[in-house]
């Protein structure tokens, strides 16, 4: 069953073309991993399937569940099941964590048990604390990722949700992510540049973005990532254009 489809999707923001494009299908419980350079397209992506209004769409359309949400609110699509870790999570002065999450959670799951599990120091005083205010980089990405757990979503897409983390700190998200949404069979769009939660997080399929543009896809995700790797990405638009040529 298919959780998530784009067609054709076209985005731009403020007048400059992002997207030119993007064809794309999620299955329920599929981990799709999205790899590309900087300013590849795949963050702006990532806030046009979640409805951020300043990303216009100026062509194709979105499908949640069969359900046409192209001019859906972004509110709208988070109650139906969709959810989004930012690569910069912001903070929220005057808010504290214990309140946002009390706010948001879904009461099936334990949120004490989840700080306990992952030994995050000091993790009662930062229930204290406003959110992400005075966070470390590491701290800013594990409590990001807890409220996601919190929200219980269908389909969540994580962007960058690795970038700046030591490996401590990678391993206690992969644990995360891995018990929370992959035994749950939730569908993952995972977005990544650095490509190392690859390690850890076993994707369905790959794909790569480049320029606004999906240019390769494969279920043989080592392979792929091992010739990144090796040659950067640079490999995949010269592999791109010579199977345009055959």
């Amino acid at each position: 069953m298919k959780i998530l489809k784009i067609e054709n999707l076209h985005v731009s923001i403020d007048s400059k073309k992002i997207l030119k494009g993007i064809n794309l299908e999620v299955k329920k419980g599929e981990i799709v991993a999205l790899l590309g350079p900087n300013a590849s397209g795949k963050t702006t992506l990532a806030y046009t399937i979640m409805g951020i209004p300043s990303y216009k769409i100026e062509k194709g359309k979105f499908f949640f569940e069969n359900k046409d949400i192209t001019k859906l609110e972004i509110w709208k699509r988070a109650k139906l099941g969709i959810a989004l870790s930012f690569q910069h999570p912001p903070s929220l002065k005057n808010v504290k964590l214990k309140d946002l999450l009390e706010k948001i959670s879904n009461k099936k799951i334990n949120l004490e048990k989840i700080f306990e599990e992952i030994g995050l120091e000091n993790w009662e005083k930062l229930l204290e604390r406003n959110v992400n205010v005075g966070f470390s980089g590491g701290e800013r990405k594990i409590v990001e990722l807890i409220q996601l757990i919190a929200l219980n979503p269908k389909l969540v897409i994580l962007d960058e949700i690795d970038s700046g983390l030591d490996i401590q700190k990678l391993k206690i998200i992969s644990s995360l992510i891995k018990k929370y949404f992959v035994k749950k069979k939730i569908s993952i769009i995972l977005i990544t540049h650095r490509g190392l939660i690859l390690n850890y997080i076993n994707p369905s399929r790959l794909m790569v973005m480049i320029e606004g543009k999906i240019i390769c896809e494969t279920k043989n995700w080592k392979k792929a990532w091992r010739v990144i790797r090796k040659y950067g990405y640079e490999k995949c638009k010269k592999c791109k254009l010579s199977s345009n040529r055959s």
